[in-house]
């Protein structure tokens, strides 16, 4: 199974849409799940229609015996003993996952903290919080239970 990441678009604010290449290098992806992230907020009022069910704070996406967490602002690093990596996978995915993809830092990152693979996809229209360009998208396959994650920089 193929996912693509995308994360921190801000649309219409750092681009007034996605780039074509986004939807070039997404095709053939198989799911399609997402959460809301800070750009969906003005103030304290969520700005993404309530009642759209395909919106959340976070989100478990389960392919055979893998959980994938998904969520746009999870703290790192850890900072125990108020915020630990086990307290925030409670707090947003109600236990243990074994794959968490966030965003919010614009930054592209794979890495891995106590045995959990951690995958930010960075930003495709503001990397790096420095200016409006082509940035970066990720993806996970998935082939028997294990999760192998990229990172691309768009051209």
């Amino acid at each position: 199974m193929r996912i693509g990441l995308i994360s921190d678009t801000h649309i219409p604010t750092a681009a007034k849409e996605l780039w074509p290449q986004v939807y070039d290098a997404f095709r053939g992806v198989e799911p399609v799940v997402a959460v809301w992230g800070n750009g969906d907020f003005r103030g304290w009022q969520r700005t993404v229609p309530p009642e759209d069910p395909r919106l959340s704070e976070a989100k478990v996406l389960t392919v055979g015996d893998l959980r994938i967490g998904l969520v746009h602002d999870l703290q790192l690093p850890e900072h125990p003993p108020l915020r630990t990596l086990d307290g925030q996978m409670h707090h947003y995915f109600r236990g243990p996952v074994d794959v968490i993809v966030r965003g919010s830092t614009h930054a592209a990152e794979i890495t891995e903290l106590k045995g959990v693979l951690i995958v930010n996809p960075g930003s495709p229209t503001f990397p790096n919080h420095q200016s409006t360009r082509l940035g970066t998208i990720g993806f996970l396959e998935i082939e028997d239970g294990v999760a192998r994650p990229s990172i691309v920089q768009l051209m």
